[in-house]
């Protein structure tokens, strides 16, 4: 039986895309799931809604939870941790996967904009991790895992989007802290980031410049974060873990399965190469 049969994982965002990809895999080794996402009414270019996921999660072996969450709004996050305690009798890991995009310049990014990125993104994973600590700090093997890159302070990175990248940053920098500042009672905090494009719906809405040829499928992704839910929690923190580096610990050698396309044809992702 699976380490994570009948523990509680809290996911934002998780009604499409890395985020749904991550609950259907922990779903497959019996994990209660909750769904933690805006959509709950079907979007006119992206597929799925919190509903679905929750069909799908309990069709792949796992409990769901549906819940329609605002990560911008506190008091959203906080009714929905207590109603997933409720549900599920306590909380045993936090995905922070819900974030905004905008890939523009300085110039070309309205404040409206910049202000999403920073209240989904930074705002999102403090308030959501805030919340989720009191009842991780009653866990066997409590984890805060957040998806966001390396903290790589190299100007490439900010250049061409500045405001996304502190934006993505911030999330890494919560890492930063928050698994020092809570090193003492247990609870594991650490950032994952994939080493190629991920194929997602999302990514076309960014223009096509990308293929799904030139990408990694979510699977590797959700792999990942199922290998790290497993390890243990005192001694695994801190650390801004690569999808692909991980799956090499765990004695993956073949990703093939993987790819969209060739190897060859494969994109770095941001923040990496």
């Amino acid at each position: 039986m699976s380490q994570l049969a009948g523990k509680t994982i809290f996911i934002t965002g998780g009604s499409r895309g890395i985020g749904k990809a991550i609950a259907l895999r922990l779903a497959a080794s019996g994990a209660n799931i909750v769904i933690a996402a805006k959509t709950d009414q079907p979007h006119p270019k992206l597929e799925g809604t919190i509903y679905t996921a929750a069909e799908e999660i309990e069709a792949a072996g796992g409990q769901a939870l549906p819940l329609k969450v605002d990560i911008r709004d506190e008091q959203q996050i906080a009714m929905a941790v207590e109603k997933s305690v409720v549900q599920f009798g306590g909380l045993d890991a936090l995905i922070n996967n819900a974030s905004a995009i905008n890939l523009t310049g300085t110039l070309a990014t309205p404040m409206k904009k910049f202000d999403l990125m920073f209240s989904v993104n930074v705002r999102g994973t403090f308030a959501a991790s805030q919340a989720c600590i009191p009842y991780l700090k009653q866990a066997a093997n409590p984890h805060i895992l957040t998806l966001s890159p390396p903290l790589m302070m190299d100007p490439k990175w900010f250049k061409q989007h500045t405001a996304y990248t502190m934006s993505k940053y911030g999330m890494s920098m919560c890492v930063l802290g928050m698994s020092e500042e809570f090193r003492e009672e247990g609870i594991a905090v650490n950032a994952l980031w994939p080493r190629t494009v991920i194929d997602t719906a999302a990514l076309a809405m960014l223009g096509g410049a990308i293929k799904p040829e030139n990408c990694r499928s979510p699977k590797i992704v959700a792999d990942a974060v199922h290998a790290i839910l497993q390890r243990d929690s005192r001694s695994c923190t801190g650390n801004f873990f690569i999808d692909e580096d991980v799956l090499s610990e765990e004695g993956v050698t073949d990703l093939g399965a993987y790819s969209q396309g060739p190897e060859e044809m494969l994109y770095p992702d941001l923040f990496v190469a």
